[in-house]
């Protein structure tokens, strides 16, 4: 067999790209450090991104190296099905003592799509276990994202998502949050749009709420282009949740690990869920992983009412890896002793203030944030959606900035160790080339 050739591109399905456009003219990244990725070609580009939402403690951290590292040449590999190793029980342990409330244990997974799966299973299994198996209807939101797998792409509210492969769940969504008429240009928490909570109650009427396992939303919508929850809005979901006995599920995969200021959303704003998925941050993007946190009451009342030795019949060959559990231990290091998720909370008025400074930049209809996240939302042009977002993208890329296009916004989520400087430089690059964009 022939040696694949260096630049050869044909054998890698690149996920969530058009191939052909990519494949004609590649974008690669070759290094990371810190702040900044480097290309094949020497060229630096400050991440704006977090590399996909992901990286919060920046890039190639040395103690996240080295516990990585120092575990593969120990043990690379040690099953979690009626065998266990210690670094699974200390990770869950350092992660269990962040979650809020009486969320104190911890399923591991591989990615946040798995996770919105499993905590979309335990949701059924937990109501199974208490004499309600038919509570079993799922409700998501418009606009949401949960990840790519069956479960996810069913609670999920992203058209495209979902059209190509049906659902295979029973679910309905409530309204997203997204007002523009009322909303645009917040600062922070949107003021308006509490009352869409409300719309549960309707669902709750049309199916009746013995028939209703769970309700799963992203606290702030990400991938959808950065939509905060509005004053309110929360709080009142929670409400209607323990009005009715459903659980409710916080999707934080984003969120998590002091996107916002705080481990998680749910402490951010003083809501208590019932379950949160997370991934991405939980080992800094350097090894695949991901986590359920689960409350006692869930997993006791499983346990208890099993009718089978196994008492949860799921799980992954790679549930508690140890490579991705020595990564956990090293970020959950790097976050604390470098006081990453108070820098973010501190960092959030000059990050506010520098993104809001594009108001009246060329095509610019909206602005929005929440922690070190934000959205920069472009009007679409005629008859060619996501065209514009996609060309500023590109632009960026060429002039030595990441940011994410997703529709028509651009979104922005730095890693946590950014500094003022560093904020006021992404944000003058994107001015820079909205300037130039058509």
């Amino acid at each position: 067999m022939n040696a694949p050739l260096r630049n050869d591109l044909s054998a890698f399905w690149i996920p969530f790209t058009s191939n052909r456009r990519f494949k004609a003219d590649p974008r690669l990244l070759a290094r990371a450090k810190d702040m900044h990725y480097e290309t094949p070609d020497g060229r630096r580009l400050l991440d704006g991104t977090a590399g996909l939402w992901c990286v919060n403690a920046g890039h190639s951290r040395p103690k996240i190296v080295e516990a990585i590292q120092r575990q593969a040449a120990e043990m690379d590999f040690a099953p979690t099905f009626n065998l266990a190793h210690p670094l699974a029980f200390e990770a869950a342990r350092r992660i269990a003592a962040l979650l809020p409330g009486e969320l104190d244990h911890v399923f591991f997974t591989n990615s946040g799509s798995e996770s919105v799966d499993t905590a979309l299973k335990i949701a059924l299994a937990y109501q199974r276990a208490r004499g309600k198996g038919h509570k079993t209807r799922l409700i998501g939101r418009e606009r949401g994202y949960h990840g790519v797998n069956f479960g996810g792409i069913s609670v999920g509210g992203l058209p495209k998502n979902r059209m190509y492969f049906n659902n295979l769940l029973q679910v309905d969504h409530l309204p997203h949050t997204h007002d523009l008429a009322r909303n645009a240009f917040s600062r922070g928490l949107p003021e308006h749009g509490a009352e869409l909570a409300d719309a549960l109650e309707r669902i709750v009427a049309l199916h009746d709420a013995s028939t209703i396992a769970a309700v799963i939303v992203e606290p702030m919508a990400g991938s959808a282009g950065v939509l905060p929850p509005p004053k309110g809005y929360l709080e009142r979901l929670r409400a209607i949740c323990t009005k009715h006995d459903i659980l409710l599920i916080f999707d934080e995969v984003i969120t998590g690990f002091g996107r916002v200021g705080a481990p998680f959303a749910a402490e951010r704003f003083g809501v208590q869920p019932d379950m949160i998925c997370m991934a991405k941050g939980v080992t800094n993007a350097a090894v695949p992983m991901g986590a359920v946190g689960v409350s006692r009451t869930i997993y006791n009342t499983v346990l208890e009412g099993a009718d089978a030795p196994i008492e949860l019949f799921h799980g992954y060959t790679y549930s508690g890896h140890p490579l991705a559990c020595a990564a956990a231990l090293g970020t959950l290091d790097t976050y604390a002793e470098d006081g990453l998720f108070e820098r973010a909370r501190a960092l959030e008025p000059h990050f506010e203030a520098a993104v809001h400074s594009l108001k009246g930049a060329r095509h610019v209809i909206d602005i929005r944030n929440c922690g070190l996240a934000a959205a920069i939302e472009l009007e679409p042009r005629p008859g060619a959606a996501t065209d514009r977002a996609m060309e500023v993208f590109r632009a960026c890329f060429d002039q030595g900035l990441l940011v994410r296009a997703t529709g028509d916004i651009l979104a922005l989520s730095p890693p946590l160790i950014v500094s003022e400087a560093e904020i006021d430089e992404i944000v003058d690059r994107i001015g820079q080339v909205l300037a130039k964009v058509a």
